[in-house]
């Protein structure tokens, strides 16, 4: 990742990025019980894998992610805001993977895996969530781990699954929802071409309290996602 910006994570000035839009999944997972795991869209979607620069892969998830799953169980933030455990079991993380897989099978969006080409060593999750799609819009989230941070994770992975959203899957709007607080997760989005548009007070549950997010947007109309292709194989 380029500097200034580092990736997010918890702790003060940082923190993943939670998709919050009304009826889609927030963040990289969703919570059970909320609208994301209501019948979505457009059926089931197979996950590709995708280059993210010379250093990260995009790929579904596999039932070899886990002990992904038991360093996000550890994290302070990570388990408030989507369903990895936050106590961890083997089985509890074999649940996480098989939602992952359900909700591409549903057609409720793309969750991908992170992981870091030189070791093959998953760091951390996102995903295009497809509820609002009808409404031309998508939204994104994402969350690292602490072994993956400072490597230009976030960046790659921001960067990578908004242009095949804009370019391949001709996705009219992109947005993301991010906490005041966290400043480095606002300079990635911004840095990829996403514009700041406005404050939503007390718009998401996060642990105990109601939240506010800044809501980030990316039209297509806008061009190039700073000029840099895809690769899916």
């Amino acid at each position: 990742m380029a500097a200034p910006a580092p990736d997010p994570q918890p702790g003060p000035g940082t923190g993943p990025v939670r998709d919050t839009s009304p009826g889609t999944a927030p963040d990289a997972d969703a919570r059970p019980g909320t609208d994301a795991d209501a019948p979505p869209g457009p059926g089931p979607l197979t996950v590709p894998s995708m280059s993210a620069g010379p250093e990260f892969v995009l790929r579904p998830w596999e039932m070899s992610d886990l002990p992904l799953i038991r360093e996000a169980a550890q994290d302070p933030y990570i388990p408030l805001i989507t369903t990895v455990p936050s106590r961890y079991s083997d089985k509890a993380a074999e649940e996480f993977v098989r939602r992952q897989w359900d909700r591409a099978a549903r057609g409720a969006g793309y969750p991908f895996a992170i992981v870091r080409s030189r070791d093959r060593r998953p760091v951390g999750a996102i995903g295009l969530w497809l509820h609002d799609l009808p409404e031309g819009r998508a939204s994104i989230g994402y969350w690292m781990v602490a072994s993956g941070r400072g490597q230009g994770v976030t960046r790659a992975a921001l960067r990578t699954v908004t242009g095949w959203a804009l370019r391949d899957l001709g996705v009219p709007r992109l947005q993301l929802f991010i906490e005041p607080w966290n400043t480095a997760s606002a300079r990635i989005a911004v840095d990829v071409g996403y514009r700041h548009e406005g404050l939503l007070r007390g718009w998401q549950q996060v642990g105990d309290e109601r939240r506010d997010m800044a809501v980030y947007g990316l039209l297509n109309s806008y061009g190039p996602v700073d000029g840099q292709a895809v690769t899916a194989h």
